[in-house]
C-alpha cells in the first residue's frame, strides 16, 4: 500500500476511535441509536487487516450506536482483546464481548453503584458475585472477567454463527436482550483496530 493511501485510511481510522468523552454509569435505557455505520477495516503500518466479514459476518443488526472512549474505555476494549487471544479464540469472540460490555458497562469497570446498581453486579460485564461469576475482586479484573464471559459463550452452542446480541444475550440473560446489538459496529471497529496491536 502506498505512503499516500496508508496515511488516509488511517486518518479516517483515527477519527473514528478519537475521543475522550466518559460515558455515564450503567444505564440500559439512555443510548440514542445513531444510524448504521459502513464497515471500515482498520489498517496499521505494517499490520495485517483484520477481515470485516469475520468480525461481523451477518452485517450488523439494526441502528447502530456509537460511544467516545477515553483512555481507561480503550485499555479496557483491549483488555478484553488481549484476554480473547489468550483463551484462543478468534476476533468474532472479541466482538461479541466488546459489544456485550459496551452496553452492560460502557467499557468501564464498574465497582459497586449503591442504589443504581442492579443487584450486585460489577465490572466490565456487570457480573454477579450471587450469580457465581467470581468474588468481587475476581469480576473487576478485566482479564478475569473477559475470560469468565468466554468460558459462558463458549457453552453456546453456533455462537460463531449467531447474531451478536443473541449470543450475548443466552450468556449475560438480560432484561434488555436487544440491547447488545447497537454495539456491534464500533465493537467490530474495535477489534479491528486492535487485534493485530
Amino acid at each position: 500500500m502506498n505512503t499516500m493511501l496508508r496515511k488516509s485510511v488511517l486518518g479516517i481510522a483515527g477519527l473514528a476511535f478519537a475521543g475522550g468523552l466518559a460515558a455515564g454509569p450503567l444505564n440500559h435505557h439512555d443510548t440514542t441509536p445513531s444510524t448504521a455505520m459502513t464497515p471500515v477495516a482498520a489498517v496499521q503500518a505494517d499490520k495485517p487487516a483484520v477481515d470485516m466479514g469475520k468480525l461481523v459476518p451477518h452485517g450488523v443488526q439494526g441502528a447502530q450506536s456509537k460511544i467516545d472512549l477515553n483512555d481507561e474505555q480503550t485499555g479496557n476494549a483491549k483488555a478484553i482483546i488481549a484476554a480473547t487471544k489468550k483463551a484462543g479464540m478468534p476476533e468474532r469472540a472479541a466482538v461479541i464481548s466488546i459489544g456485550t460490555s459496551l452496553q452492560e458497562s460502557k467499557l468501564e469497570n464498574l465497582g459497586h453503584l449503591g442504589d443504581a446498581n442492579d443487584h450486585d453486579s460489577l465490572g466490565l460485564f456487570q457480573q454477579r458475585p450471587s450469580s457465581g461469576w467470581g468474588s468481587p475482586e475476581q469480576i473487576t479484573d478485566p482479564e478475569y472477567s473477559t475470560t469468565a464471559f468466554l468460558k459462558g459463550l463458549k457453552q453456546v452452542d453456533g455462537w460463531q454463527d449467531m447474531p451478536l446480541t443473541k449470543a450475548a444475550q443466552t450468556v449475560q440473560v438480560s432484561a434488555y436482550p436487544d440491547a447488545y446489538a447497537q454495539w456491534e459496529q464500533q465493537a467490530a471497529d474495535l477489534v479491528a483496530q486492535y487485534w493485530n496491536s
